[in-house]
């Protein structure tokens, strides 16, 4: 694919947010205009400049003369925070569009005059530099320091497209607190994943669709809260994944990053008592062993899985079926653990009531179709503040 010149003459935002970047990775130029100064990451109005700035870790400071509106991402997470910001026609990539694309659609469908459509999007789990080029977005919203561990990026790389296309922004290690490779581990910085949200609300210059969409958080955790039985009554739990039962995958509930950040909120006990380690793979005895109240299926919303067989491959299993949480008809789908702040609320919900049915109310049998239609009066958040949010109305 043939690159694409620099654009000459008058700043465009383009130009300005290449900049911002090229300052932010290269360490550049540092503090030479207002708007590189400013830490608050507001907006400037210097002779009627309008640009601002933005800050994440490891990219730095970033300015931006007016809002990305085309969005490169790779991992979800970041699919999901543009999509939160009215931003979910305009990404360019992700990993496994199609996929998540009927995955996200199956929480969308709950959101009333909401649409999402990622299908047929360039697949950037191991994204090439001249596809970059060729799809020319606005930022991207994506971790370097991740993109540089691929075989085919190096530092070089990274600064080349943030001056010649868009700048970064992204941070991906803080999923379970990563260690970053040596040249990015200066400084590196874990955010929460609302907290990251909030940064890249920033970059967006969406304020407003940030705090409507924290303030519903804000408000479903407090009543998580108050609800939760002491830590003596909660089940004992699993999550694992498994496209083959063959091989288990399990993974952890309650440590740090933001892949678990819709279950740890909800204080489950681990029934691994910490003995797994987050990827492990796990046959049916060492889930007996471990015997949880409660197992949750990752990836047990996607369309195309089908969990009422994945139900009866424990329950026909001699082994499988003596596991407590196959004996009460206890296995519940989950959605996915690059959430970013729309799944991670209907996570936070449908987890909520997986593990706690009697203090927040009973979780359908679930089979195959979208988020079920909880009554109105069950539900633990207000999806019309969420869709009048995403949709930029107030």
């Amino acid at each position: 694919m043939p690159k694409e010149d620099a654009v000459a003459g008058e700043p465009t935002r383009r130009a300005v947010a290449k900049y911002g970047g090229a300052v932010a990775l290269g360490g550049l130029l540092a503090g030479c205009t207002d708007a590189e100064s400013d830490p608050a990451g507001s907006a400037t109005d210097d002779a009627g400049d309008e640009s601002y700035t933005a800050s994440i870790s490891p990219v730095g400071e970033v300015t931006f003369e007016s809002p990305p509106e085309t969005v490169f991402t790779r991992l979800t997470h970041h699919a999901d925070m543009a999509f939160a910001l009215g931003r979910g026609d305009g990404i360019t990539a992700m990993h496994a569009p199609d996929y998540y694309d009927g995955l996200w659609n199956q929480f969308v469908e709950r959101l009333p005059g909401v649409s999402l459509d990622w299908s047929g999007r360039y697949s950037s789990w191991e994204p090439d530099k001249e596809k970059l080029y060729e799809l020319d977005s606005d930022v991207h919203l994506a971790d370097p320091a991740w993109i540089t561990q691929l075989d085919a990026w190096d530092r070089a790389d990274i600064d080349e497209i943030s001056e010649k296309v868009s700048p970064w922004f992204g941070n991906s290690l803080s999923d379970r607190h990563q260690e970053p490779t040596p040249e990015w581990a200066d400084g590196y910085e874990y955010y929460g994943l609302w907290d990251q949200f909030e940064l890249v609300a920033e970059a967006f210059d969406e304020p407003e669709r940030y705090e409507a969409l924290a303030s519903v958080h804000e408000e479903l955790l407090s009543t998580i809260e108050s609800r939760l039985p002491p830590e003596g009554e909660r089940p004992t739990v699993v999550m694992i994944a498994a496209a083959d039962i063959e091989e288990i995958y399990a993974y952890t509930l309650s440590n740090p990053g933001f892949l678990t950040s819709h279950t740890r909120p909800l204080g489950p006990r681990d029934a691994f008592e910490g003995s797994i380690e987050s990827g492990t793979v796990v046959d049916f005895e060492t889930i007996l062993e471990a015997d949880p109240d409660v197992i949750l299926y990752l990836g047990g919303m996607e369309p195309g899985t089908d969990m009422a067989g994945r139900r009866t491959a424990f329950e026909e299993d001699p082994v499988g079926s003596e596991v407590t949480a196959v004996e009460n008809d206890r296995i519940h789908p989950q959605g996915a653990r690059y959430q970013g702040p729309i799944l991670n609320l209907f996570q936070l919900e449908m987890t909520a009531k997986q593990l706690y049915p009697k203090a927040f109310g009973e979780w359908p049998r679930y089979e195959e179709g979208p988020y079920p239609e909880i009554p109105e009066t069950e539900r633990l958040f207000d999806r019309e503040r969420v869709a009048d949010a995403i949709n930029g109305e107030f």
